[in-house]
């Protein structure tokens, strides 16, 4: 029965958004790290998983949302800024490494209080 109430729609979206946080907080670390590797393409999460997740919205029922995994690829819309090619800019990834950890954030939030309700349903105590 618990397991019905942690597969309601709703938390398996928020549980996919999350793990496509920490693979961005992950490629946005890995982009400030590579700033000065001559060549180095900066990374971000694939833009097929917002497609993703926007046909699923969709069109609910239709597919699971286990089907869809967030990915990282290489970001080919930047140009680069510099003569070896690098298209880092460290202000940026600065920026979407904080923007993604208040969305992380959120949905850690958002996780946790799905879990204090469940637990308050079967406690029958508010907390």
């Amino acid at each position: 029965m618990i397991d019905h109430l942690l597969a309601s729609e709703n938390y398996g979206v928020a549980k996919k958004l999350l793990d496509a946080a920490a693979l961005r907080h992950e490629a946005l670390a890995t982009n400030i790290a590579n700033v000065e590797t001559a060549g180095f393409k900066r990374v971000d999460l694939a833009p097929d998983f917002a497609r993703q997740l926007a046909d699923f919205s969709a069109r609910p029922g239709m597919d699971t949302i286990e089907a869809i995994h967030p990915k990282v690829a290489e970001d080919r819309l930047t140009q680069a800024m510099r003569p070896d090619g690098n298209n880092v800019q460290v202000d940026r990834e600065l920026l979407e490494m904080n923007r993604n950890a208040l969305e992380y954030e959120f949905l850690t939030q958002y996780a946790s209080d799905s879990i204090k309700r469940l637990k308050s349903a079967i406690t029958g105590r508010i907390q």
